[in-house]
Formats: structure tokens, sequence, C-alpha cells
């Protein structure tokens, strides 16, 4: 869908320009209009660094920080306009695309609730008792009840944009509440009584497979 938003965009510029040369105006003429233009877009700095938003912001640039909202402007009036102006997708093609792409973000995100809730229940809570780190128990057992309640209220919702939007409450938010906690634990278990792979055992974990044998 990236590609198909980009090219469909190419395409209508180079349709653009096209049409101009065509009626008599000059390619270097036509080029220099676009860059007057559309000059605040240009950064030639690191795209991914926090430069890039702020001089964004600073600049005029309409920015989207979230995914589901992303997904939301395919159907935004303009952008169904562009995609059959284009004859790449039509309104009702447009909508079923971003419906599916909410489904899918929506399920993703329970698949990694509900692992992280059996991740929590198998292993983080059997380490902390085994350690006697009972100040713990409630705080995790607090934080399983709050993913359960968001799974909960998830499913509950209408649409799927709105299953979307509690999706993306859910990851960023409640399960990165959970994380904090587990990495808490993590660091005061006993690395012989944590039954999940540590930092140390991915990193080096050519090591540490078969150095019993």
């Amino acid at each position: 869908m990236i590609n198909t938003v980009l090219c469909t965009a190419i395409a209508e510029s180079f349709a653009e320009f096209s049409a101009a040369i065509e009626a008599g105006k000059k390619p270097a003429e036509v080029a220099a209009e676009a860059l007057t233009k559309h000059w605040k877009v240009i950064f030639n700095g690191n795209g991914y660094s926090e430069e890039w938003p702020k001089e964004a912001a600073e600049k005029g640039v309409w920015r989207i920080d979230s995914g589901v909202d992303s997904i939301a402007r395919l159907t935004a009036p303009k952008n169904v306009d562009l995609f059959k102006k284009m004859n790449v997708m039509s309104q009702k093609e447009t909508e079923a695309r971003a419906e599916v792409m909410f489904v899918q973000y929506s399920g993703i995100v329970e698949i990694e609730a509900k692992c992280m809730i059996d991740m929590i229940n198998q292993h983080v809570l059997p380490s902390v008792k085994a350690a006697g780190l009972t100040d713990y128990i409630s705080k995790l057992d607090a934080e399983v009840q709050r993913i359960d309640a968001m799974l909960t209220a998830m499913s509950s919702k209408g649409s799927e944009v709105e299953k979307a939007e509690e999706a993306r409450k859910l990851r960023l938010e409640t399960m990165e509440a959970a994380r904090k906690v587990c990495d808490e634990v993590e660091g005061v278990v006993p690395p012989a009584l944590w039954t999940i792979g540590t930092y140390k055992d991915l990193l080096f974990l050519d090591s540490n497979q078969g150095a019993s044998a």
C-alpha cells in the first residue's frame, strides 16, 4: 500500500507536468515552479532523526505520527478522488483496503497482547514467586488484568477503525506499562530462576547453546 500511494501521487504529478509541457511551457520552467511551490518538503538531513519532524512542523508540513490515523487518511475524499482519477482504485476498493488494514492491525495487537499475558502468567510470575519477591506479584497481576480489560474493550467496539484505535492504546500504553514492570522484575530475579531468555542469552546465543556439552 505504501508503494501504491507513492506511485499514484508521483503519477499524478508527472501527468500534471506533462500537461503543462504539452500546453507550451518549457520543462525547466515546470520543474522550477514545482520546486518553488513544494520546497518546504525538502530535507537534506537524516530523515529518521528527531530534527526532521521538528523542522517539518516549523515549515507547516503535515505529519501523522499514528499508523492507525494514517490508514484512516486513505479514505479521505481527496485521496479517494486521487485513486479514482488515476484509475488505481474505486472508492469501494479503497475503503475495503483500509478496513482490511485496520483488521490486520488490531488482529496483530490482539495476538501480541495474549502472548504477553501468557508470558507473564507462565514465566514471569512463577519466576517472581520462586525468588520470593512477593511485592511484585500484585503488580504483575494488575498489569495482566489491565491488558485483559483492554482486549475486552477492543473487541466490543462497533467498527474496525474503533477497534484499531483501541488496539493502538493497548500496544503503546497498556502493554508498554506492563513491559516496564517485567523489565524491572528481570533486573532483580536471579538468572537461574528466570525462564525467559535474557538479553545476554540472545546476544551471545552461539556461546550459550551447547555450552554444557
